[in-house]
């Protein structure tokens, strides 16, 4: 009778137990928290699928692409906007094609702490990002990586670990069935009415059970031009193309009867 009461109270001092754990231990069936605060994604749905209510300092965040250039910018641009403005810088390492400033700017992006790294092998951007990571006001580091090796990515884990802001890397979404060391990886695809579907496919959390569909903002300036091409009758007067039938006969009437002669 004394060992059942002995394993009843055991039990029932388990969630007592539980509660006093330190945040870096992490049970399967809830949503795994830290002591940096999480930066917010500025989209609610988003926001509420990551771990704390937001994007998670201090760690490796893999987004894996279908294609890039698909809305990975929009998709980080409320995010973006918030670090600048607060004068913390963003740095895009070795993206595919150079962002338009104009449109980064539209999107609320103060373009004075944004830092553009150009460097070709993946060591070099290894290298780069791992100096990046050791600023003091390191806001957001976002880096392309088409080629990367296991060591790689462990490396970029570890000094994300030893720095205090975000670290997101762009990869193939052929990708995803390869191990990471990420503790947070994303599939992100292209979908219809302006939109990005978002499948988290590792988080320290439950299973993420089906997409989320993210509304992406585009901005003005990229479609004004195209709208306006659009209303427009035409580019040139439709006279400039016409073939004067009749002047062209006597030209080639003329022509026949100077070879005759």
């Amino acid at each position: 009778m004394a060992v059942l009461s002995s394993s009843f109270s055991s039990r029932a001092s388990q969630p007592s137990i539980l509660a006093t754990l330190p945040d870096n231990v992490w049970r399967g069936d809830q949503m795994g928290s830290c002591h940096a605060k999480p930066v917010a994604s500025g989209f609610r749905a988003l926001d509420k699928e990551l771990p704390n209510g937001g994007w998670p300092p201090s760690v490796l965040i893999e987004l894996l692409l279908s294609n890039p250039g698909i809305g990975e910018l929009r998709l980080l641009a409320p995010t973006l906007s918030q670090l600048t403005k607060a004068g913390k810088s963003v740095i895009l390492l070795a993206p595919p094609h150079i962002p338009f400033a104009a449109a980064l700017t539209e999107l609320g992006i103060d373009l004075k702490h944004v830092l553009l790294i150009e460097a070709e092998k993946p060591t070099d951007r290894i290298w780069a990002v791992e100096q990046a990571l050791k600023s003091a006001s390191f806001g957001a580091l976002l880096c392309w990586l088409p080629q990367a090796r296991a060591d790689h990515l462990r490396r970029l884990q570890l000094a994300a670990a030893n720095g205090e802001g975000l670290t997101f890397v762009f990869r193939p979404s052929e990708d995803s069935n390869q191990s990471s060391p990420a503790p947070l990886r994303m599939v992100c695809q292209p979908a219809p009415a302006g939109r990005m579907s978002v499948d988290i496919i590792k988080r320290r959390g439950p299973v993420h059970a089906e997409p989320i569909l993210v509304p992406l903002a585009i901005p003005d300036i990229l479609v004004t031009p195209f709208a306006t091409r659009a209303m427009s009758k035409t580019v040139f007067p439709i006279s400039s193309y016409a073939v004067d039938r009749s002047a062209l006969a006597a030209t080639a009437a003329r022509h026949r009867a100077a070879l005759s002669a």
